[in-house]
């Protein structure tokens, strides 16, 4: 019954494919030969834009590109030079070998060649033939090379991508040369034609995650992809979750190691950000600088971050749900302070709680969208004033200003920005639970996210991984960090049983060998 259903899903995606295919068929539009009709089709298609040059070059060649997205210098010196110096009656293949450029093309469709016209190529049309020169001479300006705003770390590289895929890919190969390295290109929107780029290295990914995002992307129909943010929301596999279940990075490093793990990996051009997944929950709470660490010290910062998080989901609710329900298990050292400081609060705790909460993510949204150092001030000097003027009105207590502070404060641990946001969201259905219903609300809210968690994949892998299902040879790294000798080379939901798995195939081929020589 299961492989009935998987052949009829396999057939209706082979339909799919061949209507699409069949779609792009009919759109294809061929080149005129002739120089006016073909000048009039490209005005048409492009609507007679301002920047548009058209040279002509001799009676019968025109060369044709966008002003400011060609290479002038190589425009000027290879290609007019080559035009202006070729013998009458030369053929679109004559000038093609004759260029002596990295990227030159023939091409005979008219829509293609304006999307090349429109990432930097120059066209080159000879009268009576129904093909064109494409020469890549693109002079595109990107931003330079820079550390990484939202992944900085102390130990390790400094240099994060830009928005160049070109470039990107470039630092994807310094890291990995290697000949395994694959690299498939796809074009998405209808409007905006992005590239992207679908890395991984054969033998290590696993082929069923590979052709997972590959079908994901190719089965996308949507006008415009501007960001890879955007992408990760359509190719991941539960969009309503508030949890990430894929790994938005802008630290080459990073992405090269979830590559070298068995990870696939996506570069958008335009996006600073790649794209790196499968991604398991407890590898969002891991940083690369973990690795550059010596593993008792990598492991007590682990340590330290899941603390934090505790305390930034919990604590606050905790504190509403005790001051509601359960007095009685509030010390009795601590009841005095505690009713001294709430004696003239008009609120009961959950309004009390959710009132701060609110005050803090207002300063942490305004400090972020703001320049850095005026951000940085209004952070700091709005949370001393307002914190203070509330406790003096008598509006909120000074022992849930700490409270409030602290789970803002450990927060910022996580590592991963979405898995920040995700935290920061959570918090607020807890304190409500826990406002109506006390511990059994907080439990509750546990149980609910626990089995949300349970359910969730990423890619078609458990999102739990390694401890649901358990998988006890990625327990050394995970919660802390064992030393190297402990550690297997792929990582978490990247096992290939077909793969190079680096250190566990060493160890295989020497005990094989031991056994033939005994």
């Amino acid at each position: 019954m299961f492989n009935k259903k998987k052949k009829e899903k396999q057939k209706k995606q082979q339909n799919d494919q061949q209507k699409k295919e069949a779609k792009k068929e009919s759109k294809k539009e061929p080149i005129s030969s002739n120089r006016y009709e073909f000048l009039q089709s490209l005005k048409e298609k492009l609507h007679s834009p301002s920047d548009l040059i058209i040279r002509y070059v001799s009676p019968t060649t025109t060369v044709i590109y966008v002003d400011n997205l060609v290479d002038i210098s190589l425009l000027n010196e290879q290609v007019l030079k080559e035009v202006q110096n070729a013998k009458q009656g030369a053929t679109p293949q004559d000038i093609h070998t004759n260029l002596k450029l990295p990227e030159v093309d023939v091409m005979d469709e008219l829509n293609k060649t304006i999307l090349e016209m429109l990432i930097g190529a120059c066209i080159i049309h000879i009268e009576g033939f129904s093909e064109v020169v494409i020469a890549k001479i693109s002079s595109i300006q990107s931003r330079g090379l820079s550390a990484p705003e939202n992944e900085s770390q102390v130990i390790g590289s400094q240099v994060g991508f830009n928005e160049s895929i070109a470039t990107n890919i470039s630092l994807v190969r310094r890291y990995i040369t290697n000949p395994d390295l694959c690299n498939e290109k796809f074009t998405l929107g209808h409007q905006t034609n992005t590239s992207l780029s679908l890395l991984y290295i054969h033998g290590i990914a696993t082929e069923e995650q590979v052709n997972t995002v590959r079908q994901r992307i190719t089965d996308l129909d949507i006008a415009d992809i501007i960001d890879s943010a955007v992408l990760e929301g359509l190719i991941d596999d539960n969009s309503l979750s508030l949890f990430p279940q894929m790994l938005l990075t802008e630290r080459p490093d990073r992405f090269c190691d979830g590559l070298l793990s068995g990870k696939v990996g996506i570069l958008v051009n335009g996006s600073s950000m790649a794209i790196l997944g499968p991604q398991s929950f407890i590898e969002f709470f891991q940083s690369r600088e973990d690795q550059n660490l010596r593993w008792s010290i990598a492991s007590f910062v682990r340590l330290l971050r899941f603390i934090a998080i505790f305390i930034s989901i919990y604590l606050t609710p905790i504190y509403v749900a005790t001051l509601t329900f359960h007095y009685e298990v509030i010390p009795q050292p601590l009841l005095v302070p505690l009713n001294e400081s709430r004696a003239i609060v008009p609120f009961p705790p959950i309004i009390e709680a959710l009132l701060l909460e609110i005050i803090i993510e207002l300063l942490r949204e305004a400090g972020a969208k703001l320049p850095t150092k005026v951000g940085q001030t209004i952070g700091i000097v709005g949370g001393i004033v307002i914190g203070t003027a509330a406790v003096q009105a008598g509006i909120t207590s000074n022992i849930l200003i700490i409270i409030v502070a602290l789970g803002a404060l450990s927060s910022f641990t996580t590592p991963n920005y979405m898995m920040g946001n995700a935290i920061r969201i959570i918090r607020f259905p807890i304190i409500i639970l826990a406002g109506f219903w006390g511990y059994f609300g907080i439990m509750l809210a546990v149980c609910f996210i626990f089995t949300h968690l349970l359910r969730q994949t990423t890619l078609g892998a458990p999102y739990l991984a390694p401890f649901y299902p358990p998988r006890w040879k990625d327990w050394p790294d995970s919660i802390i960090r064992l030393p190297s000798t402990f550690l297997s080379r792929q990582g978490i939901n990247n096992r290939n049983p077909q793969g190079n798995n680096q250190g566990e195939n060493e160890g295989n081929n020497q005990k094989s060998e031991k056994k033939v020589t005994e």
